[in-house]
């Protein structure tokens, strides 16, 4: 009870300060500029389709586009799928699921599990060091009581730490989201949170690859979701 008492006592009025935002505004312009990069390298063309897909129809417009350019222009296809999924990922933005159910679409079973599997590990990872600098007072903002009922499950699991966190990567128990940026703040050591991430995503990643790709009806792809 200190504990959490603690942690709802030093909730401030804006939980990032200047320092952190302008952290946090670096980051964003990185990613900017490195799909800007791409986009100077694709041929000149009507990219209106260009955005995230919030649902299935989108999902289907965006891929019925996507795979004219994908065969010529393989690189900059992958490297603007990385930057968007790890920013999405970093950032805690919706919407990764249909990220995923691209990835079979282009890149097939396979390789769109090995991508989805490897920009997800990454931009968990860029969301865990991200909090680890600046997610403190936003994380015991947001959710004072998960982040307490998180340190507590932690801590006593110690000496069994990495089957823990596996157990939370393949259970809805805490969601993804919330375990990437408090990870670092429990005192999660990194290896056993980017072990724990990289092979506890796969059986999910295969799933909403594989189902997106074999073109199963809409209702089991949002239920693999």
């Amino acid at each position: 009870m200190e504990g959490r008492e603690e942690i709802k006592g030093s909730k401030p009025s804006f939980p990032l300060s200047f320092w952190e935002v302008t952290m946090a505004f670096t980051v964003v312009m990185g990613f900017v500029l490195g799909l800007g990069g791409v986009y100077l390298t694709m041929p000149a063309s009507d990219y209106s389709f260009l955005k995230l897909p919030r649902s299935l129809e989108d999902l289907h417009i965006l891929r019925d586009h996507l795979e004219i350019y994908t065969s010529d222009y393989t690189l900059q296809v992958l490297v603007g799928y990385c930057a968007v999924y790890i920013f999405m990922q970093t950032f805690m933005i919706p919407g990764t699921v249909f990220m995923s159910l691209l990835a079979g679409a282009l890149f097939g079973v396979l390789k769109g599990v090995a991508l989805v599997v490897i920009t997800a590990t990454a931009g968990a990872s860029s969301c865990y060091f991200l909090s680890k600098l600046v997610g403190r007072p936003l994380v015991i903002s947001l959710w004072p009581d998960k982040l307490s009922f998180f340190q507590a499950q932690v801590a006593q699991r110690r000496e069994s730490l990495l089957n823990y966190m596996l157990f939370l990567r393949l259970t809805p128990t805490l969601p993804n989201t919330f375990i990437n940026v408090a990870s670092p703040i429990v005192d999660v050591p990194y290896h056993i949170f980017f072990m724990a991430t990289f092979i506890g995503l796969i059986p999910a990643a295969f799933l909403t690859v594989r189902v997106f790709y074999f073109g199963l009806p809409c209702e089991i792809c949002m239920l693999s979701c």
